[in-house]
């Protein structure tokens, strides 16, 4: 019997070869490497760590004796100078008084400027303690009270002279609030969200340039506490040297307690989207983490040093800032516009 021409062609299979995992979930994972923005999070927690316990007792005490050994070192040096040659003595005493009285201007100076941090702080409470009683005299009062604050600062001139032509008219402890808010503090926020927006900027370059890890976190360190003592002026705070380091270790404590210092999945593709930083340069792509870390401890700078929280005015949101501050840096983020 002859085959027909249009019959199939069949093959015969021989033994099927044995699959490398029996399931797909058994399947070995792929290689992800993404950025994590190292430098920002072991910066953060640095700043979060404090001395606490024995640790505490241990550096105040070395402190008080350093002090104390300096101090007994300059009397010796100076009384011996001044037997040995009065005359270099007396310019030595001279510029060891004015030494004195740079170091307690300086004192001073931190004092005050934890004094002012205590006042945002006591106007944050008689905010919410008027929010939650509705009670029109005590907003007012802190309407009054933050007016005079912001007193000498020319931009907020226009909106502190709206503010009371209306404020007499509003009836509602709320809507005094919020008209404070609107009033005093658009132009400040501005002015915030362009420091954030500079110290992501640098921060981002810093980091994707830096080969030596110990320098990127430095860095990354030094500019977030330059970028809190701004935020800090802007608002009206005017922390000093210790008063910046307590606002960085507050903000840090918080985004800590948060989990905002960590950086999932959520925040890579809202920064990075469909970038090809990461692809291109796994550097680069920890910059703009980085950055966007960065602009996430400014936004949480601005919540401890604003006398008054977000109601009124938009919060800033992490993927605007980044867009806006790596726009011309790294090529433009898929983050600008959000």
């Amino acid at each position: 019997m002859t085959e027909r021409p249009d019959a199939p062609f069949v093959i015969p299979a021989g033994p099927l070869p044995e699959p490398e995992a029996a399931h797909p979930s058994e399947a070995p994972p792929l290689d992800d490497d993404m950025p994590e923005g190292a430098a920002m999070v072991r910066a953060t927690r640095l700043a979060a760590r404090g001395s606490r316990g024995w640790g505490a007792w241990f550096w105040t005490l070395a402190t008080s004796l350093l002090t104390l050994v300096i101090s007994i070192a300059a009397y010796d040096y100076l009384t011996a100078l001044l037997a040995r040659f009065p005359a270099l003595g007396m310019v030595a005493l001279g510029l060891t008084a004015l030494l004195g009285l740079v170091v307690l201007v300086q004192i001073l100076r931190e004092l005050l400027a934890f004094r002012r941090l205590a006042r945002i702080d006591r106007f944050r409470a008689e905010a919410a303690a008027a929010h939650a009683s509705a009670d029109r005299e005590a907003a007012l009062a802190l309407s009054e009270g933050l007016a005079r604050f912001y007193g000498g600062r020319g931009e907020v001139a226009w909106g502190a002279a709206r503010l009371a032509e209306a404020r007499a008219e509003m009836l509602d402890a709320d809507a005094i609030i919020l008209a404070t808010e609107r009033g005093l503090f658009a132009t400040l926020d501005a002015e915030a969200r362009r420091e954030i927006e500079a110290a992501s900027r640098t921060v981002a370059g810093a980091t994707a340039l830096i080969p030596l890890a110990l320098a990127d976190v430095l860095a990354a360190l030094s500019m977030n506490v330059r970028m809190i003592r701004r935020i800090a002026d802007i608002y009206g705070a005017h922390s000093g040297f210790f008063g910046s380091w307590r606002l960085l270790r507050s903000v840090a404590t918080h985004l800590i307690a948060t989990g905002l210092v960590s950086v999932g999945d959520d925040m890579i593709h809202s920064v990075l989207g469909g970038s090809a930083l990461a692809r291109v340069s796994r550097r680069f792509g920890e910059g703009v983490i980085n950055g966007a870390l960065t602009a996430r401890v400014g936004i949480a700078a601005m919540e401890v040093c604003r006398p008054l929280p977000f109601a009124a005015l938009p919060r800033p949101s992490v993927s605007n800032l980044i867009g806006r501050s790596l726009t011309g840096l790294f090529g433009r983020s898929d983050a600008a516009g959000r």
